[in-house]
């Protein structure tokens, strides 16, 4: 039997299973099929590879779809949330956001990537957007970070990069240690997370994030596209060119 011929044959086999119950198969036939399969995938294996293949080709062209879509219709939320902390120049041509999470290694290894665009380019905005998905003290840790914009905003930046950019895992009392050793008084910000507390804004921004498909950070939104992980400087300053060239993340 031929490559060719068996390769339609398992085809057949497969749409057949494939259509049950439409089609009713006594307990012989199923017997056959699956020993038929079974076979041809075992004389095949490079068969599952090119199915797999296709499988994480049709996920990602869906989650492309999703993330576009998902960016499109919460524009606002996503460029223009007034809790938000911006970055470089707030005047830029182009927008970066960042969805992090402050006890995320890979954000903490993308931070360098973010300072060398800002120190480059001095016309990007850069907008970055809590998102503690790591736990218990990552939604503690960017409670205090709550805490910082409100009560010093212009010392967030700093907070950012200090906590983001340290070796210790960060929780309430790192943070909050942080946030100290900038100026802020523990008893003013323990009373602004008990006030004020973010758990809005962090539910705002789950809501984005599962509208636009992400799962994981960092996950950066540039013009009208997602990009998924710490993926290094050059992806996303290729991101940049585009839009300026042609208006959108990809020409």
């Amino acid at each position: 039997m031929t490559r060719l011929f068996k390769t339609l044959a398992a085809g057949s086999m497969l749409a057949l299973a494939l259509s049950a119950p439409a089609v009713a198969l006594d307990d012989q036939q199923k017997k056959e099929m699956g020993e038929f399969i079974r076979e041809y995938l075992l004389q095949n294996p490079e068969v599952l590879i090119e199915a797999q293949d296709a499988l994480q080709a049709k996920q990602q062209a869906q989650r492309s779809e999703q993330s576009l879509k998902g960016i499109a219709d919460n524009k606002d939320a996503i460029f223009s949330s007034p809790t938000d902390i911006t970055l470089g120049n707030a005047s830029g041509d182009v927008t970066i956001v960042e969805f992090f999470d402050y006890n995320c290694g890979y954000c903490k290894r993308a931070l360098a990537d973010m300072e060398e665009i800002l120190a480059k380019d001095k016309n990007i905005r850069f907008i970055l957007k809590e998102f503690p998905i790591l736990g218990p003290d990552s939604l503690a840790a960017h409670r205090v970070a709550n805490a910082v914009r409100l009560l010093a905003p212009e010392k967030y930046a700093e907070f950012h990069r200090t906590l983001l950019g340290g070796q210790d895992h960060a929780s309430e009392e790192t943070a909050i240690a942080v946030a100290t050793s900038l100026g802020l008084d523990e008893a003013a910000i323990r009373k602004s997370m008990t006030e004020n507390p973010n758990d809005d804004l962090v539910r705002q921004n789950y809501q984005l994030a599962n509208a636009i498909g992400i799962t994981g950070t960092p996950t950066y939104v540039v013009g009208n596209e997602a990009v998924f992980g710490a993926v290094g400087i050059e992806a996303i300053e290729e991101k940049v060119a585009n839009v300026r060239a042609c208006g959108k993340a990809s020409c």
